[in-house]
């Protein structure tokens, strides 16, 4: 057997077991298996946090040093979120995704042995080489993977899923730290990656029934122009990969985000963020001159200017903006009100906790006739008067227990039906490319989110700086109500065994 046989072997997925597949809930399955890779990245995510006083003390290094161990994580995915999404659309989204929980276990097992802080920081990024490699494919396979009207449910699944990562993180990481060790954060990935390649292989159905080289996709043209029929069987000598816009997309995410960690504690000089900051408003340019010239661009723009689809990766960053910011604002403001650290941490809790409860089961509560562009307008305004009520009651645990509580059910209802209609107005074989920007609007969003929050404090203080930014989120989330629009829909077809 030559490489290339071996590697079509490989690339080929196997249909699931005869008695699963035949199921009529199997997609259920699916749904669950695609769950435990939200879970467990938001839950590194979240996680993460409450290492870095151990990872200063063990390695003897400051914490501008130990803010590398996220910012690291957060760089390589936010880069690669959209091209794996490419790829995976072309060697298939199951593929990657069970290939995700390989390189995640194995580099949380390498995590955990290093014996040096920049060692570790290389394994964080690996890290986030198999974080992409499933969250880029994570809402392709539970859209694609459901039926037409069980999709929005599916989604919300999904987000609850992310949402109890989120709400864990913090108490695990503290308990894992406190009576165990550091490296456990990690080490404490690698049985859940092991479950998830197992559970992939035998519940998630095929997204790709031949070899690479024998699918054609057809890829939306720019706004005014005719769709082009590409054929996925090219010649040697013709670019299989848009490795331009791969290189400028990871420098202006790269560039921003490295701007945005200054007002997270990374020490940078003024003109350095300055410089930053022009660099991604170029690189961003010259991004977009690539993409629409580029013969199978990473962000195809006509992907991206479906109706629906540009608006909706809009809510979706502002979405996670409004989920992340109160997480790290709300201990910040509740300590510095005297409220304790233990408490703290249990209130902010009822906002993913309220997030998890309504992305599953809240949505019943609404009327049955109600679309998903009704419930994401309804979601954001009550996470718009949650986070108002945030910023004007007074600080102390019971008072603003109930405005945390009513912006995570808002958001809870917003971002699943909002990623429903962006899913819907994605053709099928861009699907993965699809997940992968609402997973890279996500990532920018958290990114956005806490630079902000921190931002605030530093320049304002805990009081007066929360209180700041807490209105100008309800600001933003009253913007997510008009930003959202209908969906054009787009054929799917059923899942393959």
């Amino acid at each position: 057997m030559n490489a290339t046989d071996l590697a079509a072997r490989l690339l080929t997925e196997r249909p699931r077991p005869r008695g699963i597949a035949g199921w009529r809930h199997a997609h259920w399955l699916a749904v669950g298996t695609v769950c435990l890779g939200a879970f467990l990245g938001q839950l590194d995510a979240s996680v993460i946090a409450l290492v870095f006083p151990a990872l200063g003390r063990h390695f003897d290094a400051g914490f501008a040093a130990v803010e590398w161990v996220a910012l690291a994580y957060l760089l390589v995915l936010v880069a690669l979120l959209a091209p794996i999404g490419w790829l995976s659309d072309l060697v298939g989204r199951k593929t990657m995704y069970i290939g995700g929980f390989a390189v995640f276990g194995l580099s949380s097992l390498g995590a955990g042995f290093a014996e040096s802080l920049w060692i570790l920081v290389g394994c964080r990024a690996v890290q986030a080489v198999g974080a992409a490699m499933m969250q880029a494919n994570s809402v392709a396979l539970v859209a694609r993977g459901v039926p037409e009207h069980a999709m929005r449910r599916a989604l919300g699944i999904q987000a609850a899923a992310q949402g109890l990562g989120l709400a864990l993180g913090p108490s695990l990481g503290g308990l894992l730290v406190e009576h165990a060790s550091w490296q456990w954060v990690f080490w404490v990935n690698v049985p859940i990656a092991v479950f998830g390649m197992v559970a992939g292989w035998y519940l998630l159905p095929r997204t790709r029934t031949c070899p690479p080289a024998a699918v054609t996709t057809t890829v939306p043209a720019p706004r005014g122009r005719a769709p082009r029929s590409r054929a996925r069987a090219r010649s040697p000598r013709e670019p299989r990969f848009d490795l331009p816009g791969m290189l400028l997309l990871t420098g202006a995410t790269t560039a921003l985000l490295l701007a945005l960690s200054t007002a997270s504690g990374l020490p940078l000089p003024g003109w350095v963020v300055a410089a930053l900051l022009l660099a991604a408003a170029v690189l961003a340019v010259a991004l977009v001159r690539q993409e629409r010239r580029a013969a199978r661009p990473i962000l195809a723009p006509g992907l991206v200017n479906t109706p629906g689809v540009r608006s909706g990766l809009v809510v979706a960053l502002i979405g996670y903006l409004l989920l992340f910011c109160p997480l790290v604002l709300g201990p910040v403001r509740l300590t510095g009100s005297g409220v304790s650290t233990a408490a703290a941490g249990l209130v902010v809790t009822l906002l993913p906790a309220a997030f998890a409860v309504a992305a599953t089961v809240g949505g019943g509560l609404l009327p049955r006739g109600w679309s998903d562009v009704t419930r994401c307008r309804f979601g954001a305004g009550l996470a718009a008067a949650g986070l108002l009520l945030f910023a004007v009651l007074p600080v102390s645990a019971a008072a603003v227990a109930a405005p945390l509580l009513v912006a995570g059910y808002g958001l809870g209802l917003l971002l699943p039906a909002n990623n429903a209609l962006v899913m819907r107005a994605i053709p099928a074989e861009c699907s993965a490319v699809g997940g992968g920007m609402v997973n890279m609007a996500r990532s920018l969003g958290t990114a956005l989110g806490m630079a902000l929050s921190v931002l605030g404090v530093h320049l304002a203080g805990a009081a007066s700086g929360g209180r700041t930014v807490l209105v100008a989120l309800s600001a933003v989330a009253v913007a997510a109500v008009a930003l959202t629009r209908p969906a054009t829909p787009r054929s799917r077809p059923a899942a393959t065994r």
